[in-house]
């Protein structure tokens, strides 16, 4: 079996790789990347996966990629997945997302091959939502409220219109928050983080700057999440949609608190009024009794353990920045 990531440099594509290289060593995994594409998080896996160069802006590099792959399954993970970007460059946010999808969908057509994809929404689509609407089903309104959350609306329906069509076999996601090592630093719980290691280090002064403390998510661990992406192409059938998420609910002060509470020493915080986004999704909790009957996916990583580990992995680089 040959399997295509896009999106294999970031946090979640690369927790895929790996698990896909352990897990399912006879799959040859095949990665997209940009000339740009920094390769941090896939280093280790050396010749263990092969990258290809091109772009999702480039609609004929995707059908060359295609031509030359022939994968078997697409994981289609890549983004511009900062909602506080959203805001600042919606037009790049809507090219790269909705324009991109819909080259690589396009380019699946024009090939004529027959893949199972995956395309990542999120659960951002849903919007603001109140607390008589919890728990987030998948018929719930969608109710964007970000420019990021606009981009993924029309992926999401950029991809069951090829699937209504073209007949290509889509599975779609509506991803709720997942976290874990080699998190963006530009989100809330790894900007906690990092900001901790290097007040640990001493080259931050305190206190750590936060944004909206009162937001609910329900969380999960990447690693969780790359093994439900897998049981999705495994065990579902093309044309449906899925949210998927973890099982413990917090605010995002509570998450604070764990990783203050995981420091070496005693941690402040103020909030930065520049941290606020204009509109903001302050409650997240989903239904994923549709995923969990369908693939028999359940979480396992407790959000502490998560946590635990994203704060190690932000030591381990600021130790390396300071070392280089």
């Amino acid at each position: 079996m040959k399997v295509l990531i896009t999106g294999i440099t970031g946090m979640v594509g690369s927790h895929l790789a790996d698990y896909i290289v352990t897990d399912h060593p006879d799959v040859d995994v095949h990665g997209l990347i940009r000339w740009r594409s920094p390769t941090d998080n896939i280093r280790h896996l050396g010749n263990r996966i092969a990258l290809h160069h091109g772009d999702l802006g480039d609609l004929s590099s995707l059908v060359r990629l295609l031509n030359a792959i022939e994968p078997d399954r697409i994981f289609h993970l890549a983004a511009q997945s900062y909602v506080t970007t959203s805001f600042d460059a919606p037009a790049d946010t809507l090219s790269t997302n909705l324009i991109g999808t819909t080259n690589l969908l396009e380019a699946i057509r024009i090939t004529r091959l027959d893949p199972l994809v995956h395309v990542c929404s999120s659960s951002e689509v849903y919007g603001q939502v109140q607390e008589s609407d919890l728990p987030i089903t998948e018929v719930a309104p969608l109710r964007p409220a970000s420019p990021y959350a606009v981009s993924k609306v029309g992926e999401d329906m950029i991809a069951y219109q090829y699937g209504l069509s073209y007949g290509l076999k889509i599975l779609r996601t509506r991803m709720f928050t997942h976290t874990g090592p080699r998190r963006g630093d530009v989100f809330a719980e790894s900007a906690f983080a990092k900001q901790i290691a290097q007040i640990e280090a001493g080259v931050l002064e305190p206190p750590i700057r936060v944004g909206n403390l009162d937001s609910v998510r329900t969380f999960a661990d990447v690693r969780d999440a790359v093994r439900a992406y897998w049981l999705l192409l495994e065990k579902c059938e093309p044309g449906s949609v899925f949210n998927i998420g973890g099982n413990r609910t917090a605010t995002i002060g509570e998450v604070l608190e764990i990783l203050k509470g995981l420091a070496s020493l005693p941690i402040e915080h103020v909030v930065d009024p520049d941290l606020l986004r204009p509109s903001d999704v302050t409650l997240q909790v989903p239904d994923v009794s549709r995923f969990t009957a369908a693939s028999g996916w359940s979480p396992t990583i407790k959000l502490e353990q998560t946590l635990s580990d994203l704060l190690a992995y932000q030591r381990d680089r600021v130790r390396r920045e300071m070392n280089a």
